[in-house]
């Protein structure tokens, strides 16, 4: 029996595209499975970022190759030559990109016989792939998803958003206390809403401030809820959807007293270890938020959501999802928030977000909340924060926050938010 062939990244990076493109799998999902784990960290961030800009650049790598093949071979291999002109066309050194991309053919015996095949193809892409690349347009979303957001934004806005999904996303730290010292120690950019952006950030661990706890990784976006939330010292406050802790360490850190909770007991171990690098505590449960029970003063609600608004971070989700979840989520996000009103005391305020483009997920579910609870308002006064254009204030009093904004600085992850007070 032949031993088997030392795992590279590029055959890494070929193991989950076959994973997401084949079986319908999530990139989380397969890394937290340790699907990189024979990997030195260096190769296993090459794996990664090859995968994840493969499938950023999929529709303009099937385009260029099209010309040059006259059907269609199976997915592995379809996905060998994808992986290798993407490569090519940013800059991958000719030689090392295609005999590598020959090998991994000639790995499997059913695809051997289609090694001339990829190496004549690669051939043709390497002498005229870089230049033919930089004329493609960026990437759609698919039919599934393009159709309901042009129908919500238009189809200028929805193609924004698609280039700021193709442009991917550049590092965002939350600082525990200091922001304006954590952007000089990390050499990052302090953006208006106080999150410290980092263009190239290399390995994260590597950070300056990161052994001591001084911040933690979270989008601009994903930190502005609990500064809407904004909890005061000694507030008793629940986080009805932890993990993986960013709002938990934000709501810790403000001097609160924060209960966390997540169904799933390895995110809230990963909780744990985040609040324990920061030094911050939380009182934390493994548990089904709708079984929950307590009087709080503020609760931070971030329902589970179809994620579309994290696409420029997660190039899978489009790819591996087809939208039949839908229903579901919106029917759980309506639960949550009934239940999470039952935990509020009188008075207190509930923040509901989601990391969602669709209004079904965001401005129909607030709406909604307002006509099944006769009392309930909307706080629009919390949205008023550093760096919170008012043009991004809805017509309900909510935030909508899109990829398309800051396009120059490297835009931001979609979101949903609004503060509803009894």
């Amino acid at each position: 029996m032949s031993p088997q062939p030392k795992q590279t990244a590029r055959s890494a990076a070929l193991t989950l595209l076959n994973e997401v493109l084949g079986e319908n799998r999530l990139m989380s999902e397969l890394l937290g499975q340790g699907v990189l784990q024979g990997l030195d960290p260096a190769d296993r961030a090459r794996a990664q970022r090859l995968a994840l800009e493969t499938m950023r650049g999929l529709e303009r790598a099937d385009r260029l190759l099209q010309k040059h093949l006259r059907k269609n071979p199976p997915l592995s291999v379809r996905n060998v030559l994808r992986l290798a002109t993407v490569e090519l066309c940013q800059g991958g050194d000719a030689h090392g990109v295609v005999n590598e991309a020959v090998n991994l053919t000639a790995q499997d015996k059913r695809t051997q016989p289609m090694k001339g095949m990829v190496n004549a193809v690669l051939r043709k892409i390497a002498a005229t792939g870089p230049e033919a690349w930089t004329h493609l347009r960026a990437p759609r979303l698919p039919k599934w998803l393009r159709d309901p957001l042009v129908m919500a934004y238009s189809g200028d806005v929805v193609a924004g958003f698609e280039q700021a999904h193709f442009n991917g996303a550049p590092l965002d730290l939350t600082a525990k206390s200091d922001a304006e010292a954590v952007a000089a120690a990390t050499g990052g950019t302090l953006l208006p809403t106080g999150s410290v952006r980092l263009q190239q950030a290399g390995q994260v661990s590597a950070l300056p401030g990161f052994d001591a706890g001084d911040w933690w990784v979270q989008d601009a976006a994903a930190a502005l809820p609990a500064k809407v939330l904004n909890a005061q010292p000694g507030e008793i406050v629940l986080d009805m959807c932890a993990a993986p802790g960013g709002k938990t360490m934000q709501l810790a850190a403000t001097g609160a007293d924060v209960t966390a909770i997540d169904l799933s007991e390895s995110r809230i171990a990963r909780v744990a270890e985040n609040l324990t690098r920061t030094g911050l505590q939380a009182r934390l449960i493994t548990g089904d938020a709708l079984d929950h029970q307590g009087r709080y003063d503020a609760i931070l609600l971030d329902a589970p959501c179809s994620a579309t608004g994290t696409i420029r971070r997660h190039p899978d989700l489009p790819l591996a999802k087809d939208g039949s979840e839908f229903g579901a989520l919106i029917d759980l996000q309506e639960q949550m928030i009934d239940h999470a009103l039952t935990l509020l005391k009188p008075g207190g305020r509930l923040v509901f977000c989601t990391c969602s483009l669709l209004p079904d997920e965001g401005e129909c579910q607030a709406e909604d909340a307002l006509s099944r609870h006769p009392d309930l308002k909307i706080d629009r006064s919390r949205l008023d924060l550093p760096g919170v254009d008012p043009d991004w204030i809805t017509e309900e009093g909510g935030l909508r926050l899109r990829p398309d904004y800051w396009a120059e600085q490297g835009g931001m992850d979609g979101f949903y938010m609004a503060c509803l007070t009894t």
